[in-house]
């Protein structure tokens, strides 16, 4: 259920709002003092905030300034100012849409439908989160092709990147060297499996405590590489 806070210092207004609002499916908090409201608009998780413009001990206008530090809630600001340089003002600050007292308490019902669901469509167009590998430590971030060990970022050649990553996306998988050759090279060893040799040994030297020892990419003797969970 979505969750709505009402910063709103009249409280005849703010306990009709919260009727309709409940009555159309969603959760709602009230705050009648500013500095209350502040500090719940920052401390809580909100999917909208109603916030009156005139609240005693912290105004509107400051609260929404200090919300868009910090968090991009829908903001919908009300006020019985209708002065347009009230609403350029508050709309400057990062609100949403401003609404003039008094108003329809379906008005207001439905307008805060029309924010949360382009709030709901803005979120779930953003950019996915990259597709990342951790393992023990280690950190590959497939679509930034950056590794990172132990939090420390370490430099990887094209070649070096796709083995490694190949490796820890197959964990306690034996491969010959000749089946790395084609998974990385695309192509047949012929005679150049030592490439992959060289590979290993510069990847160990970037993710391993000690590369004599090593703890992720272990060798088996006579079959080829294994990566170790």
């Amino acid at each position: 259920m979505s969750k709505i806070l009402i910063v709103e210092d009249e409280v005849a207004i703010a306990d009709l709002e919260k009727d309709y609002l409940e009555l159309s499916g969603f959760e709602v908090e009230i705050e009648n003092e500013g500095d209350t409201g502040l500090a719940r608009s920052l401390a809580e998780e909100f999917d909208l905030i109603i916030l009156d413009l005139m609240l005693p001990g912290v105004d509107g206008f400051e609260i929404c300034r200090q919300i868009r530090i910090k968090k991009n809630t829908p903001i919908i600001m009300v006020s019985a100012k209708k002065d347009d340089i009230d609403k350029i003002r508050g709309l400057g600050l990062g609100a949403d849409d401003y609404m003039t007292k008094p108003f329809s308490p379906s008005e207001l019902v439905a307008r805060v439908k029309a924010h949360m669901a382009r709030y709901e469509r803005l979120v779930n167009s953003s950019v996915q989160e990259n597709d990342v590998v951790e393992v023990r430590g280690i950190r590959i971030d497939k679509t930034a092709r950056r590794v990172w060990v132990d939090g420390e970022e370490r430099a990887f050649t094209t070649k070096e990147f796709d083995l490694l990553t190949f490796l820890a996306q197959n964990p306690n998988h034996v491969f010959t060297k000749e089946e790395l050759f084609r998974e990385i090279w695309d192509m047949e060893s012929i005679g150049d499996i030592a490439t992959v040799t060289v590979h290993i040994k510069k990847i160990r030297e970037k993710i391993e405590k000690q590369s004599s020892k090593p703890q992720y990419i272990e060798t088996i003797w006579g079959v080829g590489y294994r990566f170790k969970m």
